[in-house]
């Protein structure tokens, strides 16, 4: 038991050496992992301000620069350093902060004292310099804003100051020489004053510049109030331009000066000048449109119209006289200022700067005058001949034609009127038609002399005709429907004739037919409307309706014009009042050489016809398809039907 007691103490003895052991080791690991940590603290620590002291200076630097472009190096590399170089540092300053609690926390869990960073390497010692170089970094980006902004008003001012600078030196580029100049030595009135107005509207150019010079000296003040490095050559150039314009106002007050002494000197001549360009300018256009009228050439119709325009033309002869003398005056006026150039010997180059006529072209034209002027008299005389020659071809025209048109105007209602009163018998009624036709043929020479007439007034361009209304086409067209007229009638009556002796119509029948047609021909125009048609059949004793009315209509007027003629009037009566052929017959004909059939051969054709009468039904005749038909059939109710028109052959 002791032996054992002996050997669990021994044990126990051992035990705790070993837990002992271990427990220094990790007691001197900890010491160690926290000596390291502190270490590790400290050089980050000192990095970190190292660089923050590095950086701050650099940030508080203010130096400006000269141009933009550096500046915005400047901020560009600003803009790097945020980038690039801060991040890390930002990081590092975050694992500083994570590294000091985490000491901390396990110096505090080892029982050891907090840690003590050396002096001003505290936590609160970097977030101080930290602040410091945010501060800065705030302050060196507002002051950069600032310097651009400065150098941007600096630069777009520079820019402003040469580009107004620029414009006014191109504007006043030679214009030195041209105030210096000479040219109003030399120079009619007319070229005085418009170098004057000239030079009043560069007057007027140079005051509106005016503003331009003080802008330019205005921006050059604010360049220098800025402190433009380039300030002393912008303070040259703009002492040059105000030289430049000082010099400048004055030669142009010694040029006015000199203009206006000019100006008088010609006043005098320019008013001679003046006086003679206001007379020459009104005379030569009268002269001009003188001309223009004796040379226009004219186109007359009538005796009034010639006979105006020679009025016309004597009215302007007797403005001759007091023309000459206006052209005399003019004239007067260029040898008054002849005279006192010569007196007081002035040489003045050029002509009248009012006007461009001269003299010698008044001259000209004046005797041009003179030399239209017979031979417009010869024109006109010429032309009032050939109008009294015109005015007797009208008159000649419009004696024939007024009688020609009434002779025309009357036959054709008397035409009209033998058609409706015809007496006698056809023969009588024909025979006296053709005798006033042939007295209205023998009246062709006379349409014939007054086509002649009409020829020669076309030849002479005679366009109209105050002592007539006819025309020559009034007088064709009437003439040919004369002619028509009475040909028609004429037919009227032959058909009429054969239409008696085809129907066996008496004279006597012939004359009840004229006598009732006239007496339902209510208008008297040789038609009865459908109207006094149907009136006419009521009083023979018709009894029909619309339908068989339609039907006779059809009959009468196939046209369908709405209108009955003698002829057809004749027609419809001689078949409704004689014994005709009718389909009907012509079918009951055949079918009894047929045997009673309902087809009939050739055979029976050639048996019972005349061989040409055979062989044209025949040839005729379409080929039986009923009932009961046999070889070579032919179909005669068909051939009858087509005979009378009721079907087609």
């Amino acid at each position: 038991m002791t032996y054992v007691s002996s050997y669990y103490q021994a044990f126990s003895g051992a035990q705790k050496a070993e837990t002992a052991a271990n427990r220094i080791c990790k007691v001197l690991a900890v010491n160690q992992e926290n000596e390291q940590l502190m270490e590790d603290y400290e050089k980050l620590a000192s990095d970190l301000l190292e660089w923050i002291r590095r950086t701050i200076p650099w940030l508080e630097n203010r130096a400006p620069e000269n141009t933009m472009q550096a500046m915005q190096q400047k901020l560009e590399d600003f803009r790097d350093y945020r980038r690039l170089h801060k991040p890390p540092k930002v990081q590092e300053k975050c694992q500083l902060e994570i590294n000091f609690n985490t000491l901390q926390t396990k110096l505090r869990l080892s029982n050891r004292p907090a840690f003590m960073p050396s002096e001003g390497k505290m936590v609160s010692d970097i977030n101080n310099a930290w602040g410091g170089l945010e501060q800065a970094e705030k302050g060196y980006e507002e002051w950069m804003l600032n310097e651009i902004r400065r150098l941007e008003r600096l630069d777009h001012l520079a820019e402003k100051f040469r580009q107004k600078a620029s414009i006014h030196e191109a504007w006043t580029d030679g214009k030195e020489d041209m105030l210096q100049k000479k040219d109003y030595e030399a120079a009619t009135l007319s070229d005085i004053k418009a170098l004057l107005k000239k030079h009043e509207a560069f007057e007027s150019d140079l005051a509106a510049h005016q503003d331009r010079v003080e802008q330019i000296a205005a921006i050059a003040q604010e360049l220098n109030e800025l402190d433009y490095y380039d300030s002393p050559s912008v303070n040259a150039r703009c002492q040059r331009i105000c030289d430049q314009w000082d010099n400048l106002g004055a030669l142009t007050q010694t040029r006015r000066e000199a203009l206006e002494r000019t100006e008088k000197l010609l006043e005098t001549i320019d008013q001679l000048y003046l006086e003679y360009a206001k007379r020459a300018a009104p005379f030569n256009n009268w002269m001009e449109g003188a001309m223009e009228d004796l040379q226009d050439t004219f186109i007359v119709h009538t005796i009034e119209e010639i006979q105006g325009l020679t009025a016309a033309h004597e009215q302007f002869k007797a403005t001759l006289p007091e023309a000459d003398k206006e052209r005399q005056a003019i004239l007067g006026i260029q040898s008054e200022i002849a005279k006192i150039m010569q007196t007081y010997h002035i040489n003045i180059s050029g002509s009248n700067p009012y006007t461009s006529i001269t003299p010698q072209e008044i001259n000209n034209k004046w005797d041009h005058v003179r030399q239209l002027v017979p031979r417009r008299d010869q024109a006109l005389t010429e032309e009032h001949a050939r109008q009294q020659q015109n005015e007797r071809l009208r008159k000649s025209f419009a004696a024939q034609a007024n009688v020609i048109g009434p002779w025309i105007q009357t036959k054709m209602p008397e035409i009209g009127r033998i058609a409706i009163e015809m007496h006698g018998t056809l023969e009588d009624q024909l025979n006296h038609l053709r005798q006033y036709e042939k007295s209205i043929v023998n009246y062709k020479p006379k349409i014939d002399q007054l086509e002649s007439d009409h020829q020669q007034i076309q030849e002479a361009l005679i366009f109209d005709n105050k002592h007539t209304n006819y025309t020559m086409e009034h007088i064709r067209v009437g003439w040919e429907q004369l002619l028509t007229t009475i040909a028609r009638t004429i037919n009227e009556v032959e058909n009429q004739v054969l239409t008696r002796d085809a129907k066996g119509i008496s004279q006597e029948q012939m004359n009840e037919f004229r006598n009732s047609f006239n007496h339902f021909d209510k208008k008297k125009s040789g038609f009865m409307e459908s109207d006094d048609f149907r009136a006419c059949l009521i009083s023979m004793g018709y009894n029909m309706g619309e339908a068989e009315f339609a039907r006779i209509m059809s009959i009468v007027d196939p046209n369908r014009l709405g209108l009955v003629t003698f002829q057809a009037f004749i027609d419809f009566m001689s078949r409704e009042t004689q014994d005709t052929d009718t389909a009907d017959q012509v079918m009951a004909s055949f079918k009894i050489l047929a045997g009673d059939k309902n087809y009939i051969t050739a055979d029976e054709l050639r048996r019972e016809l005349p061989p040409d009468q055979a062989e044209y039904c025949i040839a005729r005749m379409a080929p039986y398809m009923g009932p009961g038909a046999v070889p070579g059939a032919l179909d005669y109710m068909s051939f009858s039907t087509a005979l009378y028109g009721e079907s087609d052959l």
